[in-house]
């Protein structure tokens, strides 16, 4: 597949902080007594938004006051914990470079509540690379629902079926799938097995970017030897 545009994830995909979020959700868990999370807990609640996290998570109606709180507390802890820490995933820059290089148009269809994405993109030196972002509080529904891999697609002008998605969640393959994308699983945070276990089989999956470009993504080097195509660093 030659796809004519590219929608990426933000958290888990493009960078590998996962563990950061855990962290930050953990204590968070720990300030407000709740019990700890499971790995079904896992499979249910990433790739969510805040808003529908949290209700699951303390058992009741939240109103929208505790739900702004709630989002507030938790994400200024990951804010905290991960500045100075986020790198992009392996082979990513190098990947956009390619792209630029045909005009291939991209976007970040997301999770991530607003204060975290220019965050996050301006740890990873991104902000420039990386402009069309579609955030799932900006539409109707969120992950597993389409709707924001949808919006992704409208804002590059690209027809779903003609992107490709990559996910590090199974929530995510659900909802780009469900968008009519083809979707590569970003094995950072789940397993190969862990997808199909969690009933969300991604196309295929890749440990990075780097593993990706090596294959399928070869099409793009065209008659360029791969190896002499040298990863960038994002300006920091």
């Amino acid at each position: 597949m030659n796809p004519s545009g590219f929608v990426f994830d933000l958290d888990g995909t493009i960078v590998d902080n996962m563990p950061i979020h855990a962290e930050a959700f953990f204590a968070f868990i720990d300030r407000h007594g709740l019990p700890p999370l499971t790995d079904r807990d896992r499979g249910r609640f990433e790739g969510k938004r805040n808003r529908d996290i949290f209700p699951d998570l303390f058992g009741r109606s939240l109103s929208e006051e505790e739900l702004q709180r709630f989002s507030d507390d938790k994400e200024s802890l990951y804010r905290e914990l991960s500045r100075g820490a986020l790198r992009p995933l392996g082979g990513f820059v190098r990947l956009l470079d390619l792209l630029d290089e045909r005009r291939v148009p991209v976007a970040v269809a997301t999770s991530a509540p607003d204060d975290n994405v220019p965050h996050t993109l301006g740890e990873l030196g991104l902000t420039s690379r990386l402009r069309i972002v579609a955030r799932s509080d900006e539409v109707p529904r969120g992950k597993p629902h389409p709707d924001v891999f949808l919006e992704a697609a409208r804002r590059i002008g690209v027809a779903p079926g003609r992107c490709l998605a990559f996910e590090d969640a199974p929530l995510g393959v659900r909802a780009a799938r469900a968008a009519g994308m083809t979707v590569c699983g970003i094995t950072t945070t789940f397993s190969a097995a862990a997808f199909a276990q969690h009933g969300a089989p991604p196309d295929f999956c890749c440990a990075d970017f780097d593993e990706y470009l090596a294959d399928p993504g070869a099409w793009l080097f065209g008659e360029r030897d791969r190896s002499g195509a040298e990863a960038t660093s994002p300006a920091r």
